[in-house]
C-alpha cells in the first residue's frame, strides 16, 4: 500500500478561511478539489437549472399532456436502492402534480434481469397503462422500448447509465450521459434524474395555468428519498449531487421526512437527527436493497410510498431481517470467493490483474457485493459469477464487477464483446460498477479475455493500492466535538471521507473478535486507541499509518479513536 497526502493550496485554504469556514474544513475542502465558498453553498437556488439537461422540455411536455388526459402512467424501476427511491419520488412526485392513475413495476432480477425488457412492456400494456416511464434504467432498452412504442404506449425514459452502441428511440429521454447532452453533471443518480424531471414538469404546468409559484406542490419535500438513493448508488458527490444530498439531509435531522426513512433508521438502531451519509451508505441503502438481491423490491418501495409509520415501521423491519440473511449468504460466499481468488496466483506471487470467479453454489443476488469486498482485498477489477435461477436459464451465469480507479469497467467490457463475439450475451454499466451475462461455457475464455484488457490497460502504479490522505492530524482536532462536526459533512464518492496520515508508535495491540486488531497508539505524545477491522496480523512498533476519526462510546464515555485505513510498507 502507498499512502499519498493530498495536495492542499494555503492560499486557498486561508481564501475560505477568511470566509467563514473553521481551519480544518477548509484544509479538507480545498483538498477536494473546492475553489471557493460559492460551491460549498447548500442552497436550493444553487441547483443547477433542469433546463440544462437534453430532452428534459420534451419529457415535461409529454407528462404533463398525460396528466391533461388522466392517462394511466407505469413507472418501470430497477431493483436496486437507486431504482427504489426513485420510483418512489416518481409516484410521489406526479400524484402531487396531479396524475391520478400512478402505479409501478418492478422487473424480477432473477426471471426478468435489468431493464426494460419487451415482455416487461408487454405487462406493462397488457395491465391497461398509456404511458410508461422508466427510472433509473432504459438507455440500453432498446428492444424494450420498441415493444412498448409497437403496442401503442407512449414511453419516456429517465436513466443515468452510459448508452451502448445503440440508443432506443422513446418520446422523450433523459439522461446527462446520453449523447449531445451538455448538462454539468454527469453524475447524477436515477433518483436526482427523475426529481429533475419533476422539477421541469411542475414549471410546464405553471405555464399551461395548473399552478402559480404560490400554490405549487413542494416537492423539496421528496429530497430526503433523493438524498439516500444518490448516496446509495455511489455516484460522485459533485457539487451538485452534495447540495441534492445536503438538502435531503438537513430535513431529516429536523424529522421532516418520508415515513419509510424514519422507520429504516429506527430499524437500523440509528438517530435521524444526527443523520449523516454515513447512514445511507451502509444502514439504510443495505436493507432496501436486501429486497431486490433476494426478495421482491416491492417491500422496499412500499416502505417508502406508504405515509403510515406503523407500516413504514413494519416494512422496514421485513428489510432488516432480509437483510440479515444477505449477510449471512454473503459471508459463506465471500470467503469462498478469496479462496477461488487466491488459487489464481501462488503466495507472494502479483495477483493477475484481474480476477473473475465462479462458484456453482454461489447467490446471482448478492455477486456484487462479493465482487467489491474481493476487489478490496486484492486492489484488482473483480467480476464475480452465479448461475442464473431463472427458469430454462441454468446454463447462463450473471456477473456483476468492481473495479478500481482508472479502469472504466463498462469499456472493458465492451473491449471483450468485440474481441470475442457471442460470449456476452448482455453487458451495461458504469466507470466503477457494471454487469454481464454469459453461456457458462464462456467462462474460462471471459476471464482471460478480461485480465488481457486489464493487463494492456493498467500499469503497476495502477495495480498499487493507494490510499489518499489529507495529512497529519493537529492534536487540537481530536476532539468528539470535532468528529461530530466532520460526521455531519456530506462525504461519499468523489468527495472521501477525511483520512489522516503520519507516524504513530503502536504501544500495544490484540485481536478482538478474532479478525481484528485493537490498538493502543502514541500519537503526538498522546495516547489514543485505535482498531483496524478485518486485520489480524501484528504491526511494529513504528508505522507510517493512514487513518479516519471515530467516537467510541464505552460505559458511558466518549472518546475518540483511530479507524485504521492501512499501513505504508
Amino acid at each position: 500500500m502507498k499512502i499519498i497526502e493530498r495536495d492542499i493550496p494555503e492560499a486557498t485554504v486561508q481564501a475560505l478561511v477568511q470566509s467563514g469556514i473553521s481551519p480544518l474544513l477548509a484544509r479538507l475542502y480545498v483538498a477536494r478539489g473546492v475553489q471557493s465558498c460559492e460551491e460549498l453553498d447548500t442552497g436550493l437556488g444553487k441547483l443547477l437549472p433542469p433546463s440544462g439537461l437534453m430532452g428534459i422540455q420534451t419529457a415535461a411536455h409529454v407528462l404533463a399532456d398525460a396528466i391533461a388526459a388522466q392517462k394511466r402512467i407505469c413507472i418501470v424501476a430497477d431493483y436496486d436502492c437507486d431504482g427504489a427511491t426513485a420510483c418512489a419520488v416518481g409516484v410521489r412526485g406526479l400524484r402531487m402534480l396531479g396524475a391520478q392513475h400512478v402505479t409501478y413495476e418492478v422487473p424480477d432480477r432473477i426471471t426478468d434481469g435489468y431493464g426494460l425488457s419487451a415482455p416487461i412492456a408487454r405487462r406493462v400494456h397488457d395491465k391497461g397503462h398509456e404511458l410508461l416511464l422508466t427510472v433509473d434504467n432504459g438507455i440500453g432498452s432498446v428492444e424494450g422500448v420498441a415493444e412498448a412504442k409497437r403496442l401503442g404506449m407512449t414511453v419516456v425514459v429517465t436513466d443515468h447509465h452510459l448508452p451502448g452502441d445503440q440508443l432506443p428511440t422513446p418520446d422523450a429521454m433523459v439522461n446527462p450521459n446520453q449523447p449531445g447532452c451538455s448538462f454539468a453533471s454527469k453524475h447524477m443518480a436515477g433518483v436526482g434524474v427523475m426529481f429533475y424531471v419533476l422539477l421541469m414538469l411542475r414549471a410546464e404546468l405553471r405555464t399551461r395555468g395548473v399552478f402559480e409559484a404560490g400554490n405549487q406542490p413542494k416537492l423539496d419535500t421528496l429530497l430526503p428519498l433523493v438524498a439516500l438513493g444518490t448516496v446509495a448508488d455511489v455516484v460522485k458527490l459533485d457539487a451538485n449531487n452534495r447540495r441534492l444530498v445536503a438538502q435531503g439531509l438537513q430535513r431529516i435531522r429536523k424529522g421532516n421526512m418520508q415515513a419509510g426513512i424514519r422507520g429504516l433508521y429506527e430499524a437500523a438502531g440509528r438517530s435521524y437527527s444526527q443523520a449523516a451519509t454515513s447512514d445511507f451508505g451502509f444502514a439504510l441503502g443495505p436493507r432496501i436493497n436486501a429486497a431486490g438481491r433476494l426478495a421482491d423490491m416491492t417491500i422496499g418501495i412500499e416502505c417508502l410510498l406508504t405515509d403510515n409509520d406503523a407500516l413504514a415501521l413494519e416494512l422496514a423491519r421485513t428489510l432488516n431481517s432480509i437483510n440479515r440473511e444477505r449477510q449471512e449468504i454473503e459471508g459463506g460466499m465471500r470467503l469462498q470467493a478469496f479462496a477461488l481468488a487466491d488459487e489464481l496466483f501462488e503466495d507472494g506471487v502479483t495477483p493477475p490483474a484481474a480476477i473473475s470467479v465462479f462458484d456453482p453454489d454461489f447467490h446471482e443476488g448478492v455477486v456484487g457485493i462479493v465482487a467489491s469486498r474481493v476487489k478490496d482485498r486484492l486492489h484488482r477489477p473483480t467480476f464475480v459469477f452465479a448461475a442464473s435461477q431463472a427458469e430454462g436459464k441454468a446454463h447462463e451465469l450473471k456477473g456483476s464487477g468492481r473495479s478500481i480507479p482508472g479502469f472504466h469497467l463498462r469499456d472493458a467490457l465492451d473491449l471483450v464483446a468485440k474481441r470475442h463475439p457471442g460470449v456476452l450475451l448482455r453487458f451495461g454499466g458504469h466507470a466503477m460498477a457494471a454487469g454481464c451475462t454469459m453461456v457458462e461455457e464462456h467462462f474460462h475464455t471471459f476471464e482471460q479475455a478480461f485480465a488481457q484488457v486489464a493487463q494492456e490497460w493498467l500499469d503497476a502504479k495502477t495495480l498499487t493500492r493507494c490510499v489518499e490522505t489529507d495529512g497529519p492530524l493537529d492534536p487540537a482536532f481530536r476532539q468528539s466535538e470535532v468528529v461530530e462536526q466532520l460526521n455531519l459533512e456530506v462525504w461519499g464518492q468523489g468527495f472521501a471521507y477525511p483520512t489522516f496520515s503520519e507516524d504513530v508508535e503502536i504501544l500495544s495491540q490484540r485481536l478482538v473478535g478474532e479478525k481484528h486488531l485493537k490498538l493502543q497508539l502514541r500519537h503526538r505524545g498522546d495516547v489514543v486507541d485505535g482498531i483496524w477491522f478485518g486485520r489480524t496480523e501484528p504491526l511494529p512498533e513504528w508505522v507510517h499509518m493512514a487513518f479516519r476519526l471515530d467516537i467510541n462510546e464505552f460505559r458511558g464515555e466518549r472518546k475518540v479513536q483511530f479507524l485504521v485505513e492501512g499501513t505504508e510498507g
